[in-house]
């Protein structure tokens, strides 16, 4: 049987009107409550609103729920007289300082970290896939690190800041970077290798609490889970379902590794953190690296490998036909990023690309 899956969802708030960022967070998740109950939620900045599917066991199912859900989020928002958009960081609006939402674990937060919170607008796309015991969880989180870079090139959708061009297709990554404790995790020879590290960061205060445990994999802090956190919100349903197809495919395999005894493949650090750039500033259009080899390799041919490497999850699952051509939709119509530039070339308004991120109040 197919592990089960599920996603969770940040969405920029916006005025109509200007198509600039708002802080009305907290009344359209008030609503957005009564169709959805706790799986809608506010986030550190009254920006964001935040959604999240139930676990699924198959895509289809997956794919209905995240347009159920993207729908019930977007018709709480247009009854509050403002809409949602679908993309990592904010095209348009006054963002710094961010308003930061009601609360004392978020006004702790900014005591803790402080302007990194005047900063923190970005929204993502969370994958969990159940796991049996957070011991394996961390197992399968050392074999991950050598695709995470990939992933973000796949998912990249932020080029976009404040009115401006980043030059990059996710800037994203490149804000959250600055935390002390985010982007790929490190090696783990265990879980109680990952507790002790754990421990140590909270008990020196780069940690506020595991809720602020930000790597792009992680043992779910609150459900019998692996977490990949590092994608951008995706365009729409459908990209956001192929993306947790292909994550689970790679957890699979992973799992697979792990129960035949091979080694995780041992990338470092600095390999890690130089292909998170180059996929951040370029995209899946851009060169990259074999992080355990070092060659210099396309992420198109990444990609490839990528999708080459969990063909056997794919097609265990019945999800091959459907992946390979998400993937291939991305090769030829571009990422998010990419689609959000084009956005923009056709008349030259940065309103254009707030509007092609919208989310509709019907089903996608």
């Amino acid at each position: 049987m197919a592990l089960r899956m599920g996603i969770e969802e940040e969405y920029f708030v916006v005025d109509p009107g200007s198509r600039e960022v708002v802080p009305r967070a907290a009344a359209v998740v008030r609503r957005a409550e009564r169709a959805l109950g706790e799986r809608a939620s506010t986030e550190l900045v009254d920006f964001l609103a935040e959604a999240k599917t139930p676990p699924c066991d198959d895509l289809d199912k997956l794919e209905e729920q995240v347009g159920a859900m993207r729908a019930a989020m977007a018709g709480a928002a247009a009854a509050e007289g403002v809409r949602l958009a679908a993309t990592g960081t904010p095209v348009l609006g006054d963002l710094v300082p961010a308003p930061i939402g009601a609360g004392a674990r978020y006004a702790e937060s900014l005591a803790v970290y402080r302007a990194l919170d005047d900063e923190q607008s970005i929204c993502s796309c969370h994958v969990h896939v159940e796991m049996p015991d957070r011991e394996r969880a961390v197992a399968v989180s050392n074999h991950l690190r050598p695709w995470l870079p990939t992933l973000l090139a796949l998912a990249a959708n932020s080029p976009y800041w404040a009115g401006r061009d980043t030059g990059h297709a996710c800037w994203r990554a490149m804000t959250w970077a600055r935390w002390p404790v985010a982007g790929p995790p490190p090696y783990f020879e265990s879980y109680a290798h990952y507790e002790e590290l754990v421990g140590t960061l909270l008990g020196c205060g780069a940690l506020m609490d595991t809720g602020t445990i930000f790597w792009d994999v992680r043992p779910s802090a609150r459900l019998p889970t692996v977490e990949v956190r590092l994608g951008d919100v995706a365009p729409t349903a459908a990209d956001a379902s192929v993306f947790a197809a292909l994550i689970r495919a790679l957890v699979e395999m992973s799992v697979r590794a792990v129960e035949a005894g091979e080694p995780p493949p041992g990338p470092s650090q600095e390999m890690l953190r130089a292909a998170y750039w180059l996929a951040a500033r370029d995209g899946l259009a851009g060169d990259g690296v074999d992080v355990c080899t070092g060659r210099p390799a396309a992420f198109r041919e990444l990609a490839g490998d990528l999708l080459a490497h969990v063909l056997p999850a794919l097609r265990d699952s019945g999800d091959l036909d459907r992946v390979a051509a998400g993937v291939r939709r991305l090769m030829t119509g571009g990422t998010g990023a990419e689609r959000q530039r084009a956005a923009y070339r056709r008349r030259g308004r940065l309103t254009d690309v707030v509007d092609a991120a919208l989310l509709h109040a019907r089903a996608l």
